[in-house]
């Protein structure tokens, strides 16, 4: 159970604004949040045993600044993210939409094999606790218009703008 998994915690800066990252104790990523994401933010502790020791989440810290500064398209970080097999699925394949490009919910799921499942898709997404990383803000609506992000709209835009800048 959850409660009974112990883990560290750690707040950084970025310019889009402070960040917190969750570990185990055995260095996988479980959560990554922007602090303005109000309903993500509550979320992300949930239930958890977090020790905050920012030493412990700075290697989190030093591949989202890479990514901030154009410098890193990909992450490598080992990744412990907690959903039901379905959104482990679409995560999953989040992590393959290129870097800079996006996919509507619709064409997602048609890459699963769910072609009819694309509000299933989307709830998946907005049920991502590892933001940037496991990019959920790489999907948009089927007519090309941004929808729904945790951090919100503004989150959402200007991160596909940084990695179209790229």
């Amino acid at each position: 159970m959850q409660s009974q998994t112990h883990y560290f915690g750690g707040k950084f800066s970025t310019p889009l604004g402070q960040m917190t990252a969750i570990v185990t104790t055995e260095g996988a990523l479980a959560r990554l949040a922007f602090a303005g994401e109000t309903q993500a933010a509550r979320r992300l502790l949930q239930g958890m045993n977090v020790e905050w020791q920012n030493a412990k989440t700075a290697f989190v810290q030093q591949q989202i600044e890479e990514y901030f500064l154009g410098q890193r398209a990909q992450f490598d970080l080992p990744l412990a993210p907690l959903g039901t097999a379905f959104q482990l699925r679409v995560w999953q394949q989040l992590t393959a939409i290129p870097y800079g490009t996006t996919l509507s919910y619709g064409e997602l799921a048609r890459i699963l094999d769910c072609p009819t499942a694309a509000r299933a898709v989307g709830a998946a997404n907005g049920a991502n606790q590892i933001a940037v990383i496991i990019p959920c803000h790489r999907v948009i609506g089927a007519n090309g218009s941004l929808t729904g992000y945790a951090g919100g709209l503004h989150l959402k835009q200007a991160l596909l703008t940084l990695e179209q800048a790229h």
